[in-house]
């Protein structure tokens, strides 16, 4: 079961982590399962990874098996209190995959971060110590574009931004690209698209088709070429407490994010 993880030492290498941030206002879009299943992934490449829930809801928490009402610390203590972060971080079922978790705190957390110092910059100081310790940081964030997000867009260097394969999915993509145009000029002038990745793409369907056509031709460096079917197995992983990797690293939606994986750490 995952514990505490107190043993972890910084790597060897002066290279800093890469920090991502996956994200998309829209709920639904596979974010989460996004998040867990690359991270779960890297290791695999040789690749040390920490994995940070900023959602209040905690589904990246739960989905590995951490029972969140059993927590000590959690990311809501070192980006509102200003607590160390080591304290929090947890080890996962996946060797050389960390986790620094969720808490429901995190709901009221941007009223609490509105009066504090810095506000937007809270969770790239509570992550700055770490980013020797590992190779890769990714984060997922809340469905929405408030001030924990903005925390995310700050602390991240890429953006992960899965896409549903539907209707209005441009028009969600259009609203991130505002503000991210605003975090760029305001706050991280580095912040840039790391990777747009289609999800839940059910290929029985006109629809899903025409949206990755138009995905593609909007973006056309930025969406990997890998694309994330609809999956029961892959709903199913987070209800036991694993990634796919350890509940069926043999599925469909398993093989898609493996390759998924490589052709991030390609870029």
């Amino acid at each position: 079961m995952p514990g505490p993880y107190n043993d972890r030492q910084a790597r060897s290498s002066t290279e800093l982590a890469r920090v991502y941030a996956v994200v998309n206002q829209k709920g639904g879009v596979g974010k989460t399962t996004t998040a867990i299943n690359v991270a779960a992934n890297l290791p695999a490449l040789g690749k040390s990874v920490l994995l940070v829930d900023m959602d209040p809801q905690g589904n990246t928490t739960s989905g590995l098996g951490v029972d969140r009402r059993r927590l000590e610390a959690s990311v809501y203590q070192s980006i509102v209190d200003g607590a160390d972060v080591n304290a929090a971080i947890l080890k996962t079922v996946t060797a050389g995959l960390d986790l620094l978790p969720s808490d429901p705190a995190l709901a009221g957390a941007e009223i609490e971060l509105i009066s504090l110092p810095r506000r937007e910059r809270r969770l790239l100081y509570a992550l700055d110590s770490l980013r020797r310790s590992y190779d890769y940081v990714i984060i997922d964030c809340p469905p929405s574009l408030g001030l924990l997000t903005v925390n995310c867009l700050v602390a991240a260097e890429f953006m992960l931004i899965p896409i549903q394969c539907e209707y209005f999915a441009l028009e969600g993509l259009g609203a991130l690209t505002y503000t991210t145009a605003r975090i760029q000029r305001d706050l991280n002038p580095r912040l840039k698209i790391g990777g747009i990745v289609l999800t839940l793409y059910d290929a029985r369907t006109a629809l899903a088709g025409q949206v990755a056509a138009q995905v593609r031709e909007r973006f056309p460096q930025q969406t990997f070429r890998t694309v994330i079917p609809r999956s029961v197995r892959l709903s199913e992983a987070p209800s036991h407490g694993l990634p796919i990797t350890e509940y069926d690293p043999t599925s469909r939606g398993a093989l898609a994010y493996q390759e998924l994986t490589r052709e991030l750490i390609a870029t």
